[in-house]
């Protein structure tokens, strides 16, 4: 696929009477054309010339990684220049950046999806996965900084023959739920919102292949109404416990530093210093990775200037606020007449490492300024230039708090100096080659727009939410299609489009000795050229009585559901008891560990070991706090995406629907009413005549065999 160069159009200008476009194209961007510049970026036969280069270089820090990774195991630790007193350096220091990095995707798809702001559908489908791949380059630096990674499972808690459990009131535990929590709930989110793009990829595919994978992948999704409608549900509560996850995380981070009595560490200024920090972070790799992508791809059309100047304006609000917490900092030491605490501040700043100390302010505090300047945010190489100065200046800011923290602390006998080694250095450039090489290959193979997100925030195809006639009188409730099959679940094979006898294709079969069975009619099956002639014709069929039908749609058509006369779905129900259970078994697994031995005795299983960290006792409520929240998340979060799929009955890879050559667009840009034959109210004729009334393109047959 070679580079598209698209003209640049500005469409950051408001007008009172009018909402600026947020996806262009001349003379609109019909939906079908949303799939082809999209599904176009994976199913080019070669990329750009640049990704290869880029997928090089990426490759290329990533043998180093591996390398480093192994002369480390095979030699120890002490390649690092770790010492006393700076035991902690550049691991940490980079495990706390990319936590922070990976913020923005989750901010980006869960908080900007409660607000309503449309403005990130062009974006968050790369943010998430950003997301993703920066929270396993943070993995990687504490399972390496073990020593002995190989004994990671002891921080598991399950009973083992040592009698031994995790400190669960230990901050370093804490992080191994949170940043655990997170990634779970990000890859489901991410996951769960491929799921209709997947589909679209599916019915596009030329090859056996390609087809079989996207297939498997997409799980048997075929815009459904009825699936639209739980689907929606799930990912609106998903999205509400990402939200108070994505602020919890980094505050937990913060709170490893927080526990400490070393001037500028113990600071109760940390956890949403952090929070800001890592949003500040996120979103300027976020714009790092977009404006490379939108130009390599062509998606100028699609990832606008709008959204970079509402993403620029993001990292300058952001920006203000790291810059007054710095002030902050500085003022409480000056505040508090505190000797050690003064001196940290102005060795931050006059002190042998200065030169760490004044780029953190002002690649973070000063730079970001010019975004205050319209022409700085739609000027995409100013951007570009200050979000990696950006991204520089947050790395800095770990590593003044952790290392200028730790290397002159209250005693001068103890100081020390540190200077990173070449196989730490070479450790964290190769962390970008792992981010970048998992970035290029699902720009590559994988939707790096949200297509159906797209779809539905465009005019095209659209109907009016506003009640039709009989829309808000008495509906009957209607049967899911498919909901007294046999073999609902078949194989990948069976859901391969072949050529079957109906009324568009009435090629008979291949010529053979044995005359194939007559194939089962199994539905009629209508298409519309646009939302509006489907509402209608679904109000028509469902006046008529009709129960076993269904509508599909590229998208969620808002008010069908209304129209169909479906029932309210029970998954907030399931997500609340799921939740419950986590909140329950978190403070049961901390109650039993750090019970004393008589305790565990008598509840006549493996003995606990209780363990004193930081003075507290056995049993501190406070410090249950956030394992307790942690797998609240978790468990409803687990159930939100598992109960989603339940109650909509997928996977489902065969679907008779599958081999009709016209219901292939369902995820493209056409919608589509079926129904079924076994519906009591089933009449050959009467039925077409039916969906022929309605605004309907064509009707066809749709046989079962």
């Amino acid at each position: 696929m070679a580079t598209v160069a698209l003209q640049e159009i500005d469409n950051t200008a408001e007008d009172p009477r009018r909402r600026a476009t947020l996806i262009l194209g001349e003379p609109g961007t019909s939906l079908h054309e949303v799939s082809e510049a999209i599904c176009g970026v994976a199913e080019a036969r070669h990329p750009p010339k640049p990704w290869y280069a880029a997928l090089g270089i990426a490759m290329l820090a990533l043998g180093l990684l591996g390398l480093m990774i192994v002369y480390l195991f095979f030699t120890g630790i002490g390649v690092w220049n770790l010492n006393r007193p700076v035991a902690w350096a550049f691991d940490i220091t980079n495990f706390v950046f990319w936590v922070g990095i990976g913020h923005a995707g989750t901010l980006i798809s869960a908080i900007l999806f409660l607000f309503r702001q449309k403005w990130r559908t062009s974006i968050n489908r790369f943010a998430e996965a950003m997301t993703i791949f920066a929270v396993m380059c943070a993995g990687l630096f504490p399972a390496i900084h073990l020593g002995r990674p190989w004994f990671f499972y002891w921080m598991i808690p399950y009973p083992n023959q040592m009698g031994m459990w995790p400190g669960f009131l230990s901050p370093l535990l804490w992080d191994m739920f949170a940043v655990g929590t997170y990634f779970t709930v990000s890859l489901l989110f991410w996951y769960m919102g491929m799921v209709p793009d997947l589909a679209t990829f599916r019915d596009r595919a030329t090859g056996r292949f390609r087809y079989y994978i996207y297939g498997v992948l997409s799980l048997g999704w075929r815009g459904s109404q009825r699936h639209w409608h739980v689907y929606e549900k799930a990912y609106l509560l998903l999205a509400a416990l990402a939200t108070p996850l994505v602020l919890s995380v980094h505050s937990v981070v913060s709170f490893d530093f927080a526990v400490a009595q070393l001037p500028g560490w113990h600071s109760i200024v940390f956890p949403p210093y952090f929070v800001a920090g890592a949003i500040f972070s996120g979103f300027a790799m976020v714009v790092t990775l977009a404006i490379p992508a939108r130009e390599m791809f062509g998606l100028k059309n699609f990832i606008t200037l709008r959204h970079l100047d509402n993403m620029a304006k993001v990292i300058l609000v952001t920006s203000l606020m790291v810059a007054y917490a710095y002030a902050t900092e500085f003022f409480m030491a000056w505040y508090s007449a505190s000797q050690w605490e003064q001196f940290h501040f102005l060795n931050r700043l006059f002190g042998p490492m200065w030169w760490a100390g004044w780029t953190m302010l002002i690649c973070n505090a000063v730079v970001p300024q010019v975004l205050w300047f319209k022409k700085a945010r739609q000027n995409v190489w100013i951007l570009f230039t200050v979000c990696i100065l950006v991204n520089v200046g947050m790395w800095f800011e770990r590593f003044v708090i952790i290392v200028i923290g730790l290397h002159r602390d209250f005693l001068p006998s103890s100081w020390g100096s540190y200077y990173p080694s070449y196989v730490e250095v070479v450790t964290f450039i190769g962390s970008f080659g792992l981010f970048l090489t998992l970035f290029l290959l699902f720009c590559r193979y994988l939707p790096i727009v949200a297509m159906a997100e797209v779809k539905g925030i465009l005019p095209h195809g659209h109907g009016s939410n506003e009640p039709g006639q009989g829309r808000d009188a008495a509906v009957p409730q209607t049967e899911e299609i498919g909901t007294s099959d046999e073999g609902a679940v078949g194989s990948v094979a069976d859901s391969a489009p072949v050529a079957r006898p109906t009324s568009l294709d009435a090629a008979p079969y291949a010529a053979s000795r044995t005359t194939p069975p007559a194939p089962k009619l199994w539905g009629l099956l209508a298409e519309y050229d646009s939302s509006d002639g489907l509402l209608k014709a679904a109000e028509k069929v469902r006046d008529a009585g009709y129960k076993r039908w269904d509508c599909f749609s590229p998208f969620p058509v808002h008010g069908l559901d209304r129209a169909m006369g479906i029932r309210a779905t029970i998954l907030p129900w399931m997500v609340l008891a799921a939740g419950l259970v986590g909140a329950a078994v978190a403070v049961i697994l901390q109650w039993y560990t750090n019970s004393p031995q008589t305790v565990s005795a008598q509840a006549g299983a493996l003995s606990g070991y209780p363990m004193i960290f930081s003075g507290k006792p056995f049993w501190s409520l406070p410090a249950n706090i956030p394992i307790v929240f942690e797998l609240t998340v978790l468990f409803a979060a687990l159930m939100t995406f598992f109960g989603l799929w339940a109650l909509i009955r997928l996977p489902r890879l065969h679907f008779p629907a599958f081999a009709s050559r016209r219901f292939r667009r369902v995820t493209d840009d056409r919608f589509f009413l079926l129904v079924q034959a076994n519906d009591e109210q089933y009449n050959a004729k009467r039925t077409r005549n039916l969906l022929a009334g309605s605004p309907c393109v064509a009707v066809e047959e749709i046989f079962d065999d």
